[in-house]
């Protein structure tokens, strides 16, 4: 039997047993190795090498900034100002959690950060309004998929580091689809919302007072409203690299956390300092042992192979694409959207390569196709989640979250993979040279 074959059957049986993902890429570099007789000093000094850059720190600090909002009252605070915006509609506080996460997930620069955070504090508000607690779960699930669409995010940081991409022109790459499955999302869910008369909202008011609550919410979070302006605003204006904006970010989030809302304590920075730390530490060691991985599949010609193997049963350009998708959504099903990231972008890019798409299109398709696969059965990563944190069984969850991938989720992938306009117009637009045409 090929090696290959062994490789992949060792890293999916590991992460379908449940062992940290880590230790799933070290056990399959530990075969591939023995199986090729390759140096693994070598490897491991490659390794250590490929860590050596400054587009990882951003990594780091962005995950220290979406913990810093959870602690700091920012992430509170943005969801009021959502809230009071149109949290007076039916179906209101639906719309408020699919932007919300969209903001916290962006800025923390994951999905399940948005699951986390948002799941603790949207889905009791949304239960006594009425939301039955496993559509709210599920909703918050799928909705989480728009933190690695919306700028800035953890994958395409990774994905830009992979491939050695400018990180700004992958973030903008997915705003497009971004956008347009917000929208789509919060359609299905007025729609949804429309079919349950036990949800209750809040009286209707007079445009007057509805503007004097929208200022006094606006007031209450002027200072959380900012975060996002400084990351994005520093990054495409040209002031600041990803790197330096993300630790600017949790510089403010202190500031802010201390002296503005009064919310941070240095028993909460000190615990939020620990656990960003060791969710670092777990990717960093992720990326290690991907790039050792990486670097072993490129010898062995791997991705060649692979390339060979696709074209082999067709060389259309549509079909070829429509192989992409499968692929990456199976793989989005088996593990995190970093993870799937680190791991598709060096085994998919030549094949893209060959037919002709444009990389930062490529970083659109991952970030899409992996984010379905996150919330797709049967190992929905991203739903197993949502449901412990919501404390709702698993079946409750699945039907609405379905509904939300069938009529959202698909239609957004297949838009972005055969409409490349979409993902190139915003990196056209800002940078030209970079991104071509």
């Amino acid at each position: 039997m090929s090696p290959l074959i062994i490789d992949i059957a060792i890293l999916v049986v590991l992460l379908v047993l449940g062992v940290p993902i880590p230790f799933c890429f070290a056990g399959a570099v530990m075969y591939l190795g023995l199986a090729t007789g390759m140096d693994m000093g070598q490897m491991m000094a490659a390794g250590f090498n490929s860590l050596n850059s400054i587009t990882l720190l951003a990594v780091a600090a962005f995950i220290l900034a979406g913990g810093l909002m959870n602690v700091s009252g920012i992430a509170d605070r943005l969801v009021d100002f959502a809230e009071a915006l149109v949290g007076r509609v039916k179906g209101g506080l639906g719309g408020v959690c699919i932007v919300s996460c969209a903001i916290i997930g962006a800025i923390a620069g994951t999905c399940s950060a948005a699951v986390a955070s948002m799941g603790t504090v949207l889905i009791p508000k949304m239960e006594q309004q009425g939301y039955p607690r496993g559509y709210s779960t599920g909703l918050i699930a799928c909705a989480s998929v728009l933190g690695q669409l919306i700028p800035p995010s953890l994958p395409m940081v990774l994905f830009g580091f992979v491939l050695q991409l400018s990180v700004a022109a992958c973030f903008l790459s997915t705003v497009g689809p971004g956008i347009i499955l917000v929208v789509i999302y919060i359609i299905i869910n007025r729609v949804m919302v429309g079919r349950m008369p036990e949800i209750v909202t809040k009286p209707p008011i007079g445009p007057q007072q509805h503007l004097k609550e929208i200022g006094v919410a606006t007031k209450r979070g002027a200072w959380a409203l900012v975060m996002p302006i400084i990351i994005l605003g520093s990054i495409y204006g040209g002031i600041a690299i990803p790197t330096e904006a993300a630790t600017v970010s949790c510089v403010y989030a202190i500031f802010v956390g201390f002296v503005i809302y009064k919310g941070l304590t240095k028993r909460k920075l000190y615990g939020t300092f620990l656990s960003m730390g060791i969710t670092t530490g777990v990717i960093i060691l992720m990326i290690f042992f991907v790039m050792i991985l990486g670097r072993l599949y490129a010898f062995e010609q791997i991705p060649q192979k692979i390339a060979d193997g696709m074209m082999g049963i067709s060389d259309n350009y549509y079909a070829v694409l429509f192989m992409i998708n499968l692929f990456l959504i199976l793989l989005g099903m088996l593990m995190d959207d970093s993870s799937g990231t680190l791991l598709a972008a060096p085994l998919l890019f030549p094949i893209v390569k060959e037919i002709g798409v444009n990389p930062y299109h490529f970083a659109a398709i991952i970030g899409t196709n992996l984010g379905l696969g996150n919330v797709t059965p049967p190992c929905a990563p991203m739903l197993y989640l949502a449901a412990r944190v919501g404390n709702v069984p698993f079946e409750k969850v699945i039907k609405p979250a379905l509904i939300f991938m069938i009529f959202g989720s698909i239609p957004v992938v297949l838009i972005t993979t055969y409409w490349p306009d979409l993902a190139l117009f915003l990196p056209r637009l800002v940078f030209p040279d970079i991104v071509g045409p």
